[in-house]
């Protein structure tokens, strides 16, 4: 269903990747956007334009700079007059570092250049093709770290043009990693999907689709069974957002939406193998009702309704 790699060859893709950027940003040359500032200078610059004052330490481990160069850098800015040191009324130990008015003006043209350049390098770009391009940059900084330990918070919000067929890709190769199913959920959560819209009553259904840092990483619908019957369907949390409670948030958003629309129960259909989805059922007080083997998506599986009156 994915693509995989061995890790000679993610390696390989990785620096070849990293050559590809630095020279389209023009990273390669003598001076940082033909300026007289390296390029760990102009980051150190960044820094404490955007998020003065700081100190040394928070430098190092911020930026990853180390410790011996940082402070000749820091030194080269003292003598040029572009930062201002103070002690730290906190802790008398640490010097607070701040830009002064002539490292601001130091700054502002290499913050210009750089926004020139990278509008000029995405100007051409289709506003789908920019959404591509901002997705997959996500991706990186959150695979390789940026955001592991990211505090941003999650979002639920409906459904928007696009989502739908991500969705239904997204479950269908998660579940082929995670559990070895085939195509056929694919199409599956497609049809049912396709159906929502179809038949869409906001009254009686509603979608909740979870966000965060503009990706999606989660999602749930409520579906009209009929006019006492709620279907809560097409539960799924991205792998990065899990054992953050985003599960039971969404399943909770099911439930307080299907008794605000006066519906008098909730069922949805699982399988056996879904072991976390079927813990967050049960946490929130639904009740296995029924229990059938089947064979679908390529696998033996056990199928299982859940209720929960409301």
């Amino acid at each position: 269903m994915s693509e995989t790699f061995g890790q000679a060859d993610a390696v390989a893709a990785v620096r070849r990747f990293s050559r590809f950027y630095t020279r389209q940003l023009g990273l390669l040359g003598e001076g940082l956007l033909k300026s007289d500032f390296s390029l760990t200078e102009g980051r150190v610059l960044y820094e404490l334009a955007h998020r003065d004052p700081l100190t040394a330490t928070e430098l190092c481990r911020d930026r990853g700079v180390d410790a011996g160069y940082l402070s000749r850098i820091l030194k080269a800015f003292d003598q040029r007059g572009l930062i201002l040191r103070t002690a730290s009324p906190s802790d008398g130990r640490q010097t607070l570092l701040t830009l002064t008015q002539a490292g601001r003006s130091a700054f502002e043209p290499l913050d210009r250049a750089s926004q020139q350049d990278v509008q000029a390098m995405i100007g051409d770009l289709a506003p789908e093709e920019t959404a591509a391009l901002v997705r997959g940059m996500r991706t990186v900084e959150h695979l390789l770290g940026a955001h592991k330990a990211s505090a941003a918070p999650i979002v639920l919000r409906p459904h928007r043009l696009g989502d739908l067929g991500w969705i239904a890709r997204r479950q269908a190769m998660l579940y082929a990693r995670e559990y070895g199913w085939d195509e056929t959920y694919e199409a599956l959560a497609a049809e049912i999907l396709a159906g929502f819209v179809k038949n869409h009553d906001p009254g009686s259904e509603r979608s909740w689709v979870a966000e965060r840092d503009g990706e999606v990483v989660g999602s749930v619908f409520v579906m009209r069974g009929s006019e006492t019957v709620a279907k809560l369907r097409l539960l799924y949390v991205e792998p990065a957002a899990r054992g953050l409670g985003l599960g039971r948030k969404l399943v909770d958003a099911c439930i307080d939406f299907a008794r605000e629309a006066g519906y008098r129960k909730l069922t949805l259909w699982t399988n056996d193998v879904l072991v976390p989805a079927r813990r967050i059922y049960q946490h929130a007080g639904f009740t296995c009702v029924r229990a059938e083997p089947h064979h679908s998506f390529g696998k033996d599986l056990i199928g299982e309704t859940w209720d929960l009156a409301l």
